[in-house]
């Protein structure tokens, strides 16, 4: 196992290198969704959440619906949808172990996300989850997120990894797939083919319904 031998342990090595500071990114953090950021998040179809339970490790996982699907009940309140998923419950049992919650917003084709940072909860408020109804389907839970910073970040990471331009990338064919990671690293005593199968099938017909 690689062990470092250079380690950074103190802030002011940090700033030795990377010199200045800019006075926007300290301020241009607000406290609840405006106008603008409500704008992006409504037309989001994708975000990551990230999560930590009280020993500090750390889950992050994707979110992803048609643009819109974050609902925003008010300027400092969010709520976002459970759908069928792994059975892990990874988040769901680190909020409620710290409650609390980072999320990331991405909109299609644009460099920028927005950051959310705040408290969470579970719920299974009916009239609240039946807002988030699809194909009749009404989310079992909903994570309901209390705001407490909001911001814009540069797009210059997604710039950097041509997100938005796959002409420029390699071709994704040859990865591994889910299933043959499954096979691999999981306990299932079935072929490759049949966890193909089976994984088409979840990809099918578990989209909002278990």
């Amino acid at each position: 196992m690689y062990q470092p031998k250079d380690i950074v342990t103190r802030e002011e090595e940090i700033r030795a290198v990377i010199k200045g500071e800019y006075d926007s990114q300290k301020t241009k953090i607000i406290d609840h969704i405006d106008p603008l950021c409500r704008a992006w998040i409504e037309r989001s179809s994708f975000l990551v959440m990230a999560t930590f339970d009280a020993a500090g490790n750390v889950d992050v996982s994707p979110k992803g619906d048609p643009a819109g699907f974050v609902r925003i009940v008010d300027e400092k309140t969010l709520a976002i949808p459970d759908r069928p998923g792994n059975h892990r419950f990874d988040g769901f049992l680190n909020i409620l172990k710290t409650g609390r919650v980072g999320l990331m917003f991405l909109v299609p084709n644009r460099n920028e996300v927005i950051r959310v940072n705040g408290s969470a909860q579970i719920v299974r408020d009916a009239e609240l989850r039946e807002t988030m109804a699809i194909k009749g389907r009404v989310p079992d839970f909903a994570v309901v997120v209390r705001v407490e910073e909001a911001f814009f970040h540069c797009g210059k990471a997604v710039l950097r990894s041509r997100l938005w331009s796959p002409e420029t990338q390699d071709a994704s064919k040859d990865l591994p797939t889910y299933a043959q990671a499954l096979v691999a690293h999981a306990t299932h005593e079935i072929s490759l083919e049949e966890m193909e199968i089976r994984v088409l099938k979840n990809d099918e017909n578990r989209m909002y319904d278990e």
